[in-house]
């Protein structure tokens, strides 16, 4: 779980470089078949996983989240990352600066390994959209992995990553969260605050939440 790998790198049993390469590999083993992690950031989560091992080798305070990989929905504002918001209208569209969740999770020393599929500004219980197309289920490549946090979903119950983002107005989080066998919470208005730079078209009706393999990990 999440929680024992952060457990792990706090103890250095387990390095954040092997365990980024870990999902890596993972994420271009199975990914091609699934689709969810429509923009990978690998060259930056490798340059960041050198840097949080730095961290625990020199025995600095290490953040909540510290050297754990983490899939991005597509639509929360990634620094100098396509954030696409799953429409042609932003297939180019690269912010400049993180949204709040975003710098939050890079704060606790959290390490973005890539953007997940989103149907078009998150707006439909299936993720398919134009810039990327469908995302499948893991469990089942006929199945939908719902929607429309439907690329975190399929990322985690494939094991490509430990920790994910979604957001949810009207069941984005815990329609692709039920459909892959996963927890996910839909947090209360403002618990996480969206922050600044907020891509247009995401919307102030929905929140931010986390998804994970257990209710722990949230």
């Amino acid at each position: 779980t999440a929680t024992e790998l952060r457990s792990l790198i706090g103890r250095k049993d387990i390095s954040p470089v092997e365990l980024v390469e870990s999902c890596i590999e993972r994420i271009e083993t199975t990914d091609k078949a699934l689709n969810a992690v429509v923009t990978p950031t690998f060259d930056h989560a490798r340059d960041e996983a050198a840097r949080a091992e730095k961290a625990v080798l020199d025995g600095d305070d290490l953040g909540l989240l510290h050297g754990l990989p983490i899939g991005i929905k597509d639509l929360e504002a990634t620094s100098g990352i396509l954030t696409t918001l799953g429409s042609q209208l932003y297939a180019n569209h690269v912010p400049e600066k993180d949204q709040g969740s975003v710098a939050n999770i890079r704060a606790e020393g959290g390490i973005v390994i890539g953007k997940t599929n989103t149907p078009e500004f998150g707006h439909k219980g299936k993720t398919d959209n134009v810039p990327f197309g469908i995302t499948k289920n893991p469990w089942n490549l006929e199945y939908s992995s719902g929607g429309s946090s439907g690329g975190t979903s399929a990322a985690l119950a494939a094991g490509m990553i430990p920790l994910g983002t979604g957001s949810d107005g009207g069941g984005s989080i815990r329609i692709p969260a039920a459909l892959g066998g996963l927890s996910g919470i839909k947090t209360s208005q403002g618990r996480i605050p969206i922050g600044g730079n907020t891509p247009p078209g995401s919307g102030l009706l929905t929140v931010k939440g986390p998804m994970a393999n257990t209710t722990e990990d949230n």
